[in-house]
């Protein structure tokens, strides 16, 4: 029993005697010059800001086509890309400049069209999607929608 002891110890210190090796002698230096690069572009975040994040149509007419324009900055220091915009629902159809880079400083525009569909209060998301630090920005729009031919029943705008 001893003598298995003895032989693990002298396996278990032999192990870790012959791994120890110079690990600064390993590193590449232009391994190190890369990364410095790629941490340093990762820093390059664009920021999306929008001008409103909400539009109210007022009361409307159901069937009533409607369209905002949603403007934006890029305040950040990367240039900003949307990937994707989506809607709460068929009724509402963003248009924007997909994979098209807007440079810091630079604005752009996120078309908006709302179909007029439902009855009394709607509210709408749109989902964007970009390459910021957040990943997706919310925007919302709004209306009351009175019926074909009914008296308005809602706020005016």
């Amino acid at each position: 029993m001893k003598r298995g002891f003895l032989i693990i110890g002298a396996l278990s210190l032999f192990v870790f005697v012959s791994c120890k090796e110079n690990a600064s002698s390993k590193i590449n230096s232009a391994n190190v010059a890369v990364a410095a690069e790629r941490d340093e572009a990762a820093k390059q975040v664009p920021v999306m800001s929008f001008e409103k994040a909400e539009h109210d149509f007022g009361t409307i007419e159901q069937g009533a086509a409607q369209e905002t324009v949603f403007k934006f900055t890029n305040t950040g220091n990367g240039p900003l890309i949307i990937t994707d915009a989506t809607s709460s629902c068929g009724c509402t159809v963003p248009t924007y400049p997909k994979n098209t880079p807007v440079a810091p400083g630079e604005t752009g525009e996120m078309v908006v069209k709302f179909n007029g569909s439902g009855q009394n209060q709607v509210t709408k998301t749109i989902t964007v999607k970009a390459n910021t630090a957040k990943g997706s920005e919310i925007l919302r729009i709004k209306a009351f929608v009175n019926p074909k031919g009914a008296a308005p029943l809602g706020p005016t705008k």
